[in-house]
């Protein structure tokens, strides 16, 4: 079944596909964001579930100008909650080599004497310092994977700021943060506290090794 692209059972299943994919390619020089719904299909599948066939316009959270056209497929399953939705997605031309940015924060980390503590990033006026974009694109990418985990068809969570991050020693190559983040669940308006636990290294991408919605008083 042929959807419009501004269909919002097509928006949300797009908006699942762009934090997957935010998820896979992202990093602490690049995260990925939704910019357009070209084209949608929705495909019901007996005893499985409703797949979704679409096709996206993503650009560079940190540069709107910088855009890819992306394929994906995106399979809600019937019934059970506790099932993350499959993605597939094929990128068209090459995403922006983030290289040199990402070591640059690496060392910088790295470096520090005492771990990174932060709150509320951006501030409540929507502002951010440069310093503090690395760990917001991180917190972005991150938040991906807890949208792609969480989300159903009736979903469409977005990241609306990061209450409060702290960085946690290790004694291997990796940087790990432990971030609370607010996130916008769209359909309902509600915003919910989440709990994530990070860890990056730039050879080997992101991983979210805990994750757990949290109760509306864990703000106060």
């Amino acid at each position: 079944m042929e959807l419009p692209p501004s269909h919002h059972s097509a928006t949300r299943a797009a908006a699942l596909a762009a934090s997957y994919l935010s998820y896979q390619r992202g990093s602490p020089g690049r995260g990925l964001a939704l910019r357009a719904v070209r084209s949608g299909r929705r495909q019901d599948i007996d005893g499985v579930g409703h797949k979704y066939h679409l096709e996206l316009v993503l650009e560079d959270v940190l540069d709107k100008d910088s855009t890819v056209n992306c394929t994906a497929e995106v399979l809600y399953h019937l019934g059970n909650k506790n099932i993350a939705p499959d993605v597939q997605f094929t990128i068209e031309g090459e995403l922006k080599n983030t290289d040199e940015a990402d070591n640059i924060f690496y060392n910088r980390i790295k470096s520090l004497e005492k771990e990174l503590v932060a709150e509320n990033v951006p501030d409540n006026h929507g502002n951010i310092s440069p310093e503090m974009e690395p760990i917001r694109l991180l917190a972005w990418v991150a938040s991906g994977y807890v949208m792609w985990q969480n989300s159903t068809e009736n979903t469409k969570f977005q990241l609306a700021q990061i209450k409060h991050v702290k960085q946690v020693k290790r004694s291997d190559e990796y940087l790990e943060f432990n971030y609370m983040i607010l996130l916008h669940e769209m359909v309902s308006q509600e915003i919910i506290p989440w709990q994530m636990t990070v860890l990056w290294h730039p050879q080997h991408g992101v991983q979210v090794t805990r994750e757990s919605r949290q109760p509306k008083h864990a703000l106060e």
